[in-house]
C-alpha cells in the first residue's frame, strides 16, 4: 500500500466525475490552499495512500489526512468544505472599518512605504502598525474592501488630457467620423481617412521552428530567438467607405508618410474628391503647421486634421492596427523582413475583401462627459 502505515477503516472509491472534478480543483489558479490540500488528500486516498502517508508527502499532521478522509467517505464533496463556525463573528466599530479602507485608498508611498502598491498582507501590515486594531485577518479585510470594491493591488495606466484645446479639437475628429465639418453635412464626394504608422515591428527568427497545435497540445513558440531587423507598417483606413490602404518602410519619417498620402490620393475616388479629410495624430512625421502646409500645399484636395496631443485611442486606425497585433504579429516568428512585410500586406488584402466600417459610437456627448468626470477627478485630488 502506497506510502506505508495501517490501513484506514475509510477507503475511497471515486467516481469518474468526482476525480475530474477534484483534479480540476488541485489546478486552478485561484483555488483556495486548503481547498487544494483537501482535494489532494482525497485523491491520494483513492489511490491507496494511508494516512501517515499522505501527511508525510503533503507536510500535514497524520490526522489531518485522516479527518478529511474521514469526511468525504461520509459526505462526499460536500464533506470537504467548511463548517459554520460557532458564535457570532467579531464586531469591528464602523470608524475602524472606514480608516482601513482609507489607508488601502493611500499610495504606500504617501506612508513611507516602499512598495509600489498594497497587497492584503502588507495592508495588514501596515494597519497593525498604526495600532487600529490588535488583529485581522486578510479574510476579513478582503470582505471590507469588496464592499466598495477596493483593489489597490490592481492598477491601470491612464494619460490625462493635457492639450488645452483638447475638446476643441477631438470635437472636429468625432463630427468628421458623423459626417460633419463646421457644423455642415459632408458632401457626398467627401471622404475621411484615419492614418498612422505602426513603428519598429521586428522580425523574430526563433531559434527552433514553432510547432503546430495538436491533440491535447497548444502551439508552441520557442523562447529564444534571433533578430532579424524592424520595418514600419503606414496605413490609411476609410472611415465610412472601410477602404484599406498600407505600405511597408524601412523606417517612418516624412518621406515614407508622404509616400502612403500619395498612394492614397493618386487613386479614385479620392483624386477627384471635392475634399479628403487626414486624420492624424502629432507624431514627427505629421506634426505641427509645416505638415499642414506642406501636404495640403502638394494636394489641393486633402484638408489634414490633427488630434489632441496624447489622443491616438481616437484614431479609427488604431482598431485595425489592434486586429493586425492579436492576428498576424503574435507570436512574431518570421524569418526575415521579407516574410513580415507578406505576411502584412497579405493581410490587409485579406481583411479588405471583408472589411466594414468600425461600429463608432464615442460621441462629443461622449466627450463632454469624459472631459467633465476627469475634471470633477482633478478637482478632488486637488482639494486632497
Amino acid at each position: 500500500m502506497a506510502g506505508g502505515g495501517g490501513r484506514s477503516p475509510f477507503q475511497i472509491t471515486l467516481r469518474a466525475s468526482e476525480r475530474r472534478l477534484l483534479k480540476a480543483l488541485t489546478r486552478r489558479g485561484t483555488a483556495e490552499h486548503r481547498q487544494v490540500t483537501r482535494a489532494r488528500i482525497v485523491l491520494l486516498a483513492a489511490a491507496g495512500w494511508t494516512n501517515r502517508g499522505i501527511a508525510r508527502k503533503l507536510g500535514l499532521a497524520s490526522n489531518t489526512a485522516g479527518k478529511w478522509r474521514k469526511r468525504f467517505c461520509q459526505e462526499g464533496l460536500d464533506g470537504l468544505g467548511d463548517r459554520k463556525r460557532p458564535g457570532r463573528p467579531r464586531a469591528f466599530p464602523a470608524a475602524v472599518v472606514a480608516a482601513c479602507k482609507a489607508i488601502a485608498c493611500e499610495l504606500p508611498a504617501t506612508r513611507g512605504v516602499p512598495l509600489g502598491r498594497w497587497s492584503l498582507a502588507e495592508l495588514r501590515t501596515e494597519i497593525l502598525a498604526t495600532g487600529l486594531i490588535d488583529d485581522i485577518s486578510t479574510t476579513t479585510l478582503w470582505r471590507w474592501l469588496d464592499e466598495d470594491p477596493i483593489k489597490p493591488w490592481q492598477h491601470r495606466s491612464w494619460i490625462f488630457p493635457r492639450d488645452p484645446d483638447f475638446a476643441a479639437k477631438a470635437g472636429v475628429v468625432l463630427d468628421l467620423y458623423d459626417r460633419v465639418f463646421q457644423g455642415q453635412e459632408l458632401e457626398p464626394d467627401a471622404y475621411v481617412v484615419s492614418a498612422d504608422e505602426k513603428t519598429s515591428i521586428q522580425a523574430r527568427c526563433r531559434c527552433h521552428p514553432s510547432l503546430p497545435p495538436g491533440v491535447a497540445r497548444v502551439m508552441r513558440v520557442e523562447h529564444e530567438y534571433e533578430r532579424g531587423g524592424a520595418l514600419a507598417y503606414l496605413a490609411a483606413w476609410d472611415v465610412h467607405q472601410a477602404r484599406l490602404f498600407g505600405r511597408c518602410e524601412p523606417t517612418t519619417g516624412i518621406a515614407p508618410f508622404g509616400r502612403l498620402v500619395e498612394q492614397v490620393m493618386t487613386t479614385e475616388p479620392y483624386a477627384s474628391a471635392r475634399r479628403v479629410f487626414w486624420i492624424v495624430d502629432n507624431g514627427s512625421s505629421h506634426r505641427g503647421r509645416a505638415s499642414v502646409e506642406r501636404l495640403e500645399g502638394e494636394w489641393e484636395n486633402l484638408r489634414l486634421v490633427h488630434l489632441p496631443i496624447h489622443a491616438s485611442w481616437l484614431n479609427q486606425v488604431e482598431i485595425y492596427f489592434s486586429i493586425v497585433q492579436r492576428k498576424v504579429l503574435t507570436p512574431n516568428d518570421f524569418v526575415d523582413l521579407a516574410e513580415v512585410e507578406h505576411r502584412l500586406l497579405g493581410f490587409q488584402r485579406r481583411y479588405q475583401q471583408t472589411a466594414m466600417p468600425f461600429d463608432w459610437r464615442f460621441t462629443r456627448a461622449d466627450l463632454a462627459k469624459l472631459l467633465r468626470r476627469l475634471d470633477e477627478h482633478d478637482h478632488r485630488a486637488t482639494a486632497a
